[in-house]
């Protein structure tokens, strides 16, 4: 579904006949329904491959493709989660989750059925008329994410969505996306520099570093689910995410 060519993406730094280069010659497969972790440290290019996919920015060099189409945008078909949910403060839930239905033009009585069985899907059934101000950051995320799913996207693009909350409210979270992302079956690439996260999440992780070798290698996860967040299995596959991270350098801080 998702296809990245010898994809390389330079900005001008420190003056005009400078560059920083971000990503570096990727090349990566993603297929439909799979779950992929993208991991590795701060400002080795992790949030610039997933704005590539996501179509906000352009590569310098290279392919991306979805679903066998160049991506030039933005599209409905790949939904977006950040670590900061950026609701509207001023709407209520059901409203920020009704947003882009209503772009569409969605008829309202169809954009409220929608927004519920969202809600529903997340848990937040009760807090429908509640504002941004008055959840939690974990239910905050959570809606977020339901107005997202409301949009029926192919592939969920996630940027470090849980990096921001405390441990608990984490791992429920994740609890909940592995829910419906088995309900589902949407494809996920998930961006994060929490080994454990990505070991306990993904079917495969792809391990970044900084350029000029932006891909550092890739670790299947062939562990059963649900997978018990304790337990040798998981833990042998953090060990193996680890020593590849511990032989490269640390990145530039601009990512």
């Amino acid at each position: 579904m998702i296809q990245l060519r010898n994809v390389t993406k330079r900005y001008p730094h420190n003056g005009r006949n400078q560059e920083h280069t971000a990503v570096n010659e990727v090349s990566l497969r993603i297929s439909e329904g799979e779950f992929v972790c993208v991991l590795g440290p701060s400002g080795c290019g992790k949030s610039t491959l997933l704005n590539l996919v996501a179509g906000f920015l352009r590569p310098t060099a290279g392919d991306v493709l979805f679903g066998g189409r160049p991506v030039a945008e933005p599209g409905p078909e790949r939904g977006v989660v950040f670590q900061d949910p950026t609701l509207f403060p001023w709407m209520t839930v059901r409203a920020n989750v009704e947003f882009g239905l209503a772009a569409r033009d969605m008829a309202p009585g169809d954009r409220r059925r929608a927004a519920a069985a969202a809600l529903h899907l997340v848990g937040l059934d009760d807090f429908a008329q509640a504002y941004p101000h008055t959840l939690s950051g974990g239910m905050r995320q959570r809606v977020a994410l339901a107005r997202v799913l409301v949009l029926e996207p192919r592939a969920l693009l996630m940027d470090e969505p849980f990096g921001a909350l405390d441990a608990n409210s984490r791992e429920r979270l994740q609890d909940e996306l592995l829910r419906l992302w088995q309900q589902r079956r949407r494809t996920v690439l998930f961006v994060t520099h929490n080994v454990e996260e990505a070991a306990y999440l993904a079917d495969r992780v792809v391990v970044m570093g900084p350029a000029p070798r932006s891909l550092r290698g890739e670790v299947a996860v062939e562990l059963p689910r649900p997978r018990p967040r304790s337990g040798a299995a998981l833990a042998q596959v953090a060990g193996r995410l680890r020593d590849i991270l511990a032989h490269m350098p640390c990145c530039m801080p601009q990512s």
